[in-house]
């Protein structure tokens, strides 16, 4: 197990150069897991137990759509991970996982995924988000790649906690989420639209995801709306 963890430390570290950005980085770590993994994609969420929610890194950019799908429909692998803390392994979207995911299911076909597998990023009680692993072809991971995708997990977690507490001692770093690039955009869009709404993170995310889904507009653009002002959600707007 030991020499597992060893591989996926060098092959991240192989893969990412000194001085990067975080995400870079995940980028990076995206792109490793999914050819270690023989996967088409992989992509990585910041989740938080506050209701944050938004995708910060894919390893390729059909990965990326099939990833942001599971914050548009509300549903998903990721989404069931994170809430069980537990990995969430789905060898065959289509045997029967559309009961599961009428929304996510799909989408995610359409898009060629046949499998998703979905591992928390945690350390202790503090959840950071989740790693998804995406194979056009339907089957399970096999013996040899299971463990290596919980150490993929594992060195991620210990990756950003690290670069977490660089950011805390640097003068231009507020937190981590300013530099996971496409997450910080929504993050930001997610406090204004709580602020307009005067209730929760959560109400906003969800405000946000229903107007996507009803417009069939990717999160990021209706983001980059609601931070410009073109697009508002106050309380006396359905």
């Amino acid at each position: 197990m030991d020499d597992v963890r060893l591989a996926v430390r060098r092959l991240i570290a192989a893969s990412a150069r000194p001085g990067t950005s975080t995400g870079m980085f995940l980028q990076q770590v995206c792109r490793t897991a999914a050819q270690a993994l023989s996967a088409s994609g992989a992509g990585i969420s910041m989740m938080t137990n506050d209701g944050t929610r938004g995708v910060c890194a894919a390893s390729d950019p059909v990965s990326e759509r099939v990833e942001e799908l599971q914050f548009v429909m509300g549903e998903g692998p990721c989404m069931d991970a994170f809430a069980t803390r537990r990995p969430v392994l789905i060898a065959d979207l289509g045997a029967g996982a559309v009961s599961r995911w009428p929304g996510y299911v799909p989408a995610a076909l359409q898009d060629g995924v046949r499998a998703v597998f979905a591992f928390p990023l945690q350390i202790g009680a503090a959840r950071l988000g989740i790693l998804d692993v995406f194979r056009e072809r339907a089957g399970p991971l096999s013996a040899t790649e299971l463990p290596m995708a919980l150490h993929f997990a594992d060195v991620t977690v210990e990756a950003l906690i690290d670069r977490q507490s660089d950011a805390e001692t640097a003068a231009d770093a507020d937190s981590l989420a300013a530099d996971v690039g496409h997450g910080a955009q929504l993050f930001q869009a997610q406090g204004m639209v709580m602020i307009q709404l005067g209730g929760s993170i959560t109400e906003a995310s969800a405000r946000i995801r229903a107007y996507a889904y009803a417009q069939n507009r990717r999160l990021d653009d209706v983001a980059s709306d609601i931070i410009a002002r073109r697009l508002r959600f106050d309380k006396d707007q359905p």
